[in-house]
């Protein structure tokens, strides 16, 4: 019989498969999203993102109520979190995906297309993020955690709402109601949106696939004697975690993260094989290859100070109510805006073939 360890890993990797083949197909990313809907008029995208945290979280919170899973073992539900830190770091994150043009995620994806580039990036990050969590940046971050943390009476929005007098129970129905209702009324509320089939699916999927790493994590892999780390879809320590796997795998354990990053490359892969979207990409010039990574350096260091990244921060995290996460996303947004607008706006170098997503029809 398998072990509740085995059935986490092995879940892993089927979750990072799926996500890596709608990925692809759909161009799903939050930059790509943010992109389109500042530069170019076009919020299908960023509209897709806004289902997939819709359906997120309805559907953790609706796992968390009935008890199926508990949330306040995950990282983002911790008692104590360094606001300052949090927001910091998702600043750096934020400006440093515009810089390398995609996220850890969108990385992954990208070069499972080919995407040469992609390659330098995950590398950069992995090692950036594995050396401020653990190496030579970690003594700077845990000095300036130690000097900023806090441990708040209240770290999640429905015990925030309860002390309007509600219960704490209908506190979370009533948060998760209204905020995943806005944010899938946000999604449907364009009409171009509403006839594209496909980003409709992957917003679903997407949220589905955060839901279903909760429950193999915090239902599955719970066991007793060896319990498994409470998480879902993120990709900033896991990325760290699989370049260590790869360069140091001997009396190392595969986990959740590793095999869902490589997951995440193999679907799309796979993915770009069949549909015949394969094609090899490099930099196109070294004030590209610097840019991008820096970019990845940002990503990296940032990511691991924010406790996630767009999609662990974006998607997972908020999937919680974490007042953390709420914290963390503020400032990827207000990144990727200086990146994007503004007086620190960075200027585009790829080519329009990078730039644009391949959305379903």
């Amino acid at each position: 019989m398998a072990s509740a360890a085995n059935i986490v890993v092995y879940a892993g990797l089927l979750i990072g498969l799926l996500y890596g083949a709608v990925a692809l197909l759909s161009g799903f990313c939050l930059l790509s999203g943010l992109r389109g809907w500042w530069a170019r008029g076009d919020s299908r995208l960023i509209r897709t993102y806004a289902l997939a945290l819709g359906v997120a979280i309805a559907a953790t919170q609706l796992l968390a109520a009935r008890g199926v899973i508990d949330l306040g073992k995950s990282i983002y539900l911790q008692p104590s979190f360094s606001a300052p830190l949090m927001f910091f770091g998702g600043l750096l994150f934020g400006y440093g995906m515009v810089l390398a043009n995609g996220c850890g995620s969108r990385a992954l994806v990208l070069l499972g297309r080919g995407n040469l580039r992609s390659f330098v990036v995950i590398i950069v990050l992995g090692i950036t993020a594995q050396m401020t969590l653990k190496g030579l940046i970690a003594p700077g971050r845990i000095a300036l955690l130690q000097a900023s943390q806090t441990t708040p009476k209240i770290i999640s929005l429905p015990p925030l709402l309860a002390l309007t007098g509600i219960s704490e129970s209908f506190a979370r129905t009533l948060a998760a109601s209204v905020i995943a209702g806005a944010l899938i009324i946000f999604a449907f509320a364009h009409a171009p949106f509403q006839r594209s089939w496909g980003q409709i699916a992957a917003g679903l999927i997407v949220g589905l696939l955060v839901t279903a790493g909760w429950f193999t994590t915090g239902y599955l892999g719970a066991d007793d004697f060896n319990p498994t780390p409470v998480t879902s879809l993120t990709f900033i320590a896991p990325i760290a975690d699989a370049v260590q796997y790869a360069m140091l795998s001997t009396g190392l354990s595969l986990n959740f993260g590793i095999t869902m990053v490589a997951g995440v490359f193999a679907g799309s892969l796979v993915t770009a094989l069949s549909t015949r979207r394969f094609q090899w990409e490099g930099f196109t010039s070294p004030r590209h290859m610097l840019r991008s990574i820096g970019g990845a350096a940002l990503m990296g260091a940032g990511g691991a100070m924010a406790y996630g990244c767009s999609i662990g921060q974006g998607l997972t995290g908020l999937s919680t109510l974490a007042l953390a996460s709420f914290v963390a996303v503020a400032g990827i947004l207000l990144g990727s805006a200086a990146g994007l607008r503004g007086a620190l706006r960075v200027q585009p170098l790829v080519s329009p073939q990078d730039a644009r997503s391949d959305p379903l029809t």
